[in-house]
């Protein structure tokens, strides 16, 4: 599998990162910019190297950590905005179907 990157935008960056490189057969790591956004925001960056199980199995895990942590922010650090690079564009997990996430992730482990 090539490495997915998934770029994290907001003040809550760095703890979603942590979360994401966190979940059960996800191995990876992150990076947090030390550029500050123009909304005093931070950038991370996290790089997967590896997927244990299935496409879809990860494609619903991914789905549930952004649901998860775009409900939590009522008045807590936030994220902005979290997108899936890779070398064919960029998917913006808002309004993003399991299904959609399943066929970026099918399409990088070919």
């Amino acid at each position: 599998m090539a490495e997915l990157q998934i770029a994290i935008e907001g003040t809550a960056a760095a703890p979603a990162a942590e979360a994401l490189v966190s979940l059960d057969g996800v191995a990876g790591s992150y990076e947090v910019s030390g550029a500050v956004q123009k909304d005093g925001g931070l950038t991370a960056v996290a790089t997967i190297v590896g997927i244990v199980g299935g496409v879809l199995t990860i494609a619903e895990q991914l789905h549930k950590w952004y649901a998860t942590w775009r409900e939590q922010q009522q008045d807590q650090p936030k994220i902005e905005k979290v997108l899936i690079v890779t070398s064919q564009g960029r998917l913006l997990l808002e309004g993003a179907t399991v299904e959609e996430i399943a066929k970026v992730l099918d399409h990088l482990a070919k």
